[in-house]
């Protein structure tokens, strides 16, 4: 299916590593000319880079730190201005992965949750707040927020939990605001996703505890309806169509992508 997206524009923030820089691969692949952000020159450059060598097309990467506001101003700018005064297409997806607020109610640092806080929900408001304008002299625009099943679950990182949960409300908030100007804004929770991470985490973790990364990924997999580990590429399959025009029926939603992690039902 076509979905539109040659000559779109588009900022993804968080999109040195991981799903941010397979979604804006893929975004790229399809024919967006993109920009990348992240708070690191040399990563982000590299990342960029590497998506250039792969798709053909020039990818942007601009410095930039979520929890700055002036900072955020500056990148859309710089962003708009690079990508011919359009922005059709922001992806919130920086954060801390995992989240920072790691241990036992005795343990949580407030700061840690307040950073996580500022850099994701904080974070996606100010990026969402700076492209907005442009969306709307557009008339047209598509948001999608990168959560995570986090938010789904009261165990394990508070912050990771707290700050996604919050992004669906969030995310609400702006469809409501912008919908009437042809803006569509919706929320993508992921699972457990395979990126560059992965092996070296997966053998730490076997190493850690006397197994085999086979095993910790049949573990991990196991947890999922379809059994397997999702792909950062094939999520950022379902960021690219929530990005696209053919997404007009979709506005304020929170979509899982975990492979049907879980067993609860959701209304």
């Amino acid at each position: 299916m076509d979905l539109q997206l040659d000559g779109k524009t588009a900022i993804v923030t968080g999109g040195s590593r991981g799903i941010g820089k397979a979604v804006a691969r893929v975004l790229s692949a399809d024919g967006c000319s993109v920009v990348i952000t992240g708070r690191y020159a040399d990563t982000l450059s590299e990342s960029a880079e590497d998506i250039a060598g792969d798709t053909g097309k020039t990818i942007i990467p601009i410095v930039a730190d979520m929890t700055s506001t002036d900072q955020v101003n500056a990148m859309v700018a710089q962003a708009a201005e690079a990508l011919g005064g359009r922005v059709d297409i922001l992806v919130n997806n920086a954060a801390a992965p995992g989240g920072l607020a790691r241990g036992s109610l005795a343990e949580i640092r407030d700061e840690d949750v307040m950073l996580d806080l500022d850099t994701k929900v904080m974070g996606y408001l100010r990026c969402a707040r700076a492209v907005a304008p442009y969306m709307q002299q557009q008339g047209w625009g598509r948001i999608v927020n990168v959560g995570g099943l986090s938010a789904r679950r009261a165990e394990g990182n508070l912050s990771a939990g707290v700050r996604n949960s919050g992004l669906s409300n969030l995310t609400k908030y702006l469809a409501e605001e912008l919908g009437s100007d042809g803006v569509c804004v919706n929320l993508v929770h992921p699972g457990t996703t395979r990126t560059e991470r992965s092996g070296p985490m997966y053998a730490e973790q076997a190493q850690r505890e006397g197994t085999t990364v086979e095993e910790i990924e049949r573990r991990a997999a196991a947890r999922n309806s379809t059994r397997r580990i999702v792909d950062a590429e094939e999520l950022a399959w379902v960021v690219a169509f929530l990005a696209s025009p053919r997404s007009i029926a979709i506005s304020g939603e929170t979509i899982a992508a975990g492979g049907g992690a879980g067993t609860n039902v959701y209304h």
